[in-house]
Order: C-alpha cells, then structure tokens, then sequence
C-alpha cells in the first residue's frame, strides 16, 4: 500500500498504529498502555478484552515462574476505509500478570514508510523518542538475531521499543513492564538449564513408555493369535 501516507493523515495514522481507531489527541501518554491493554493486567482480563478463552494462552514455561503467550490478530471494527496495521499482537505474561507487549507490523500497512515516519507516529503518543546507538539488539531469545532496535520511549515504570527486522524489512514495537524484565529473564534461564538437565531423563522415560506400549500391543496380538495358530 505505497499510498498509505497519502491517504491517512497524521494524526489518523498515528490513532491507528498506536492507540486503533481512538484519536491520539483524545489521550495522554501513557507507558503503561498499548491501546486499551494495560501493562500489569492479569491473564483473564486480557482475554476477556480479546475475545477469547484464557486457556488459549500458550504455556512457554512452567517454572521457576509460569510463562505463557497469548496472541491477538486484530481486526478493524465496523466499516471502515483503513487498514489495520498491527498484524497480530502478542501478550506475554508472568504468573498471569502482562509483562510485554508485542506488536508485529503488517509489512504493507506499512509499506513505503521511513523509519522516521513510525517514529514520529508513535511519538506523537508516547513523547520523544530516543535513538539509541547504531547496532543496538532487539529483545533477547526466542526473538530474532538480527532485529534493531531504532527508537525508545522510558519512564521508570514501563518501556516502548521500536525494532526493525533486517528481513523484510519490518517492525514491530514492544512494550515492557520495567519491574518484571530481569526477574522473567533469570526465570526463562532457570527454567532451560532445569529442561536441559532433566532432557536425558524425559528421554529415557519416553523410550520407556513407548516400549511399553508395544509390549501391551504384542501381548494382545498373541491372546488372539496363539490360539488360532496352526503350522
């Protein structure tokens, strides 16, 4: 949609990448806000918000903390002449309270647009951005290697990340909750050094249930074929 620019103004744009159809002037910035979601919100009321069942959140990790994905592809609501530019969005959660925000961009809803336009798009709702130094990484494992981050909006509490993808390319733009960062990390950590130092044992229960299940499929082919055999 090499048009877009041309046929959203900025202030519409901006309404849509940020915040959805609700004008950027109608609020405040606010860190601790992705649209209507709220960083800290508990897993039931994300849910609810979506549209969908909390069982659908998908489990990353089990312990030290529970981690869980809970994905949201967009659509706009009634009748409308623009596009939705989030492609899908991505809540993640610690123990059931929202920790991260991940927006992924639909590459042609933003197509033809500068690094400078979505900067100054999201700026318009999250304050000035600031550029970091050239080469900074994106967010850390399971997230892309190459990813860039470009601009950055902080306070305190809660932080905003625009990330350009080298493939592509293409954005994203990620929320945090500042409080919860380091304690997820040395979770996801403890909790593949437990799944890599349990991984022989899980293994060698799995062959064993397996052949376990064969024996029982053997021994109940022979209660029905000893009888009838014949040489």
């Amino acid at each position: 949609m090499t048009s877009f620019i041309g046929t959203v103004s900025r202030t519409a744009f901006t309404s849509l990448l940020v915040f959805g159809m609700m004008p950027a002037t109608a609020r405040a910035a606010d860190l601790s806000r992705y649209r209507d979601f709220q960083l800290g919100t508990d897993l039931p009321a994300i849910a609810k918000q979506i549209g969908v069942n909390p069982s659908e959140a998908k489990v990353i990790h089990r312990r030290p903390a529970l981690i869980q994905d809970l994905k949201w592809r967009p659509q706009p609501l009634g009748p409308t002449t623009h596009a939705e530019p989030a492609q899908d969005v991505v809540f993640s959660f610690c123990d059931g309270e929202l920790f991260r925000i991940d927006v992924n961009y639909d590459r042609y809803a933003t197509e033809g647009l500068t690094t400078d336009d979505i900067v100054e798009a999201i700026s318009a709702a999250y304050g000035t951005a600031t550029k970091p130094p050239n080469g900074a990484k994106g967010a850390p494992e399971p997230y892309a290697d190459r990813d860039e981050v470009v601009a950055s909006w902080q306070d305190p509490q809660y932080r905003f990340e625009l990330i350009r993808s080298s493939y592509g390319p293409s954005f994203r733009l990620m929320g945090f909750m500042r409080r919860l960062e380091a304690p997820v990390q040395v979770a996801i950590l403890e909790a593949k050094r437990l799944d890599d130092q349990e991984a022989p044992q899980r293994e060698a229960a799995r062959i064993a249930s397996e052949g376990e299940v064969t024996k029982a499929k053997l021994d109940k082919a022979r209660l029905v074929n000893k009888p009838n055999f014949r040489p």
